[in-house]
């Protein structure tokens, strides 16, 4: 109901209004910025989200003291669509809000695979090979698993590659991990990273 009202503004939102749009990859594969989250909301009704932390920020004003909340939200479809946002807010709902609508417009699709040398199954339920991320100090680095291993990383981690829809994977982590906007972050900068892969030949 609340996006047939929506008045897009974009030439992507326009299209997804009008129906001349109808595959969310459409708009992924071009390179181009999501700037209206009712896209995603219109192409991927069945998108899952899940707040990864709220914390308080103090700032000290004429005023006194003002407390603003700070949520990390992750998004995902479990087929290989994932996004990560934050937001604040001098409440925690529309922090939510905010963040929520930020991960829509960072949505991004990943590679999968298997590209365990134990497995070799040729099932997308892993990723191709291993890849690096990093956000501030903190470094991720994810390793393709065979079948059944599940993913052996930490709480943060785990949540974000289960969005994507990753089933199997071997993790580790250098720097400061008690960030989670910076873990979570550097999780999905290292799945982005499998889209710089250059395709063997044949593929």
């Amino acid at each position: 109901m609340e996006n047939q009202s929506w008045v897009p503004k974009t030439k992507f939102g326009k299209k997804v209004k009008n129906q001349e749009i109808t595959d969310v990859d459409e708009i992924l594969s071009s390179g181009h910025p999501i700037l209206e989250p009712e896209t995603i909301d219109i192409l991927l009704p069945d998108l899952k989200s899940e707040t990864l932390a709220i914390n308080t920020t103090q700032r000290v004003t004429d005023s006194g003291r003002k407390i603003k909340f700070r949520a990390i939200v992750v998004v995902g479809d479990g087929k290989g669509r994932v996004g990560l946002g934050s937001g604040k807010s001098e409440e925690v709902k529309p922090a939510i809000g905010y963040a929520l609508k930020e991960a829509k417009k960072k949505l991004i699709k990943i590679k999968q695979g298997c590209g365990s040398w134990e497995c070799k199954c040729k099932e997308s339920h892993s990723i191709p090979k291993r890849t690096t991320g990093k956000e501030g100090s903190t470094i991720v680095t994810l390793y393709p698993a065979p079948k059944g291993v599940s993913l052996v990383a930490n709480r943060v981690i785990k949540k974000v590659l289960k969005m994507a829809g990753v089933k199997d994977v071997w993790s580790k982590t250098m720097g400061s991990t008690s960030n989670v906007y910076n873990t979570a972050s550097a999780t999905i900068n290292a799945l982005n990273n499998l889209n710089r892969l250059k395709p063997k030949k044949g593929e």
